[in-house]
């Protein structure tokens, strides 16, 4: 897991291929995206 600087979401993990981009709000972990990492940033 990495904290992002200047970005929004505000966390990114890597679990194998994949790649989830995340905030943390309070008691909630909200998810936006779930991509395959070639297709993460584009």
């Amino acid at each position: 897991m990495k904290r992002l600087s200047n970005h929004f979401p505000e966390y990114r993990m890597r679990a194998g291929n994949w790649r989830v981009l995340f905030e943390v709000a309070g008691d909630r972990v909200v998810v936006y995206r779930i991509r395959h990492r070639r297709d993460a940033y584009r």
